[in-house]
């Protein structure tokens, strides 16, 4: 589906993230095809985690 390699749906993906990480809203996660860096930057500011650590979790769920 997209370079971070998502194995459903954006919005199965999106329920989890925002289960995992709760300040996270609808337009944090807004997801725009070719601009996956930028949503890493915005879930990364968010939360303070790294990209690569979200990466890795979208990658798994």
């Amino acid at each position: 589906m997209t370079k971070l390699g998502m194995k459903g749906s954006w919005n199965e993906t999106k329920g989890k993230l925002k289960q995992k990480y709760a300040q996270l809203t609808d337009d944090d996660l807004l997801f725009e095809e070719g601009k996956e860096d930028e949503l890493l930057g915005r879930i990364q500011k968010r939360t303070g985690e790294t990209k690569e650590k979200i990466r890795s979790y979208i990658e798994e769920v």
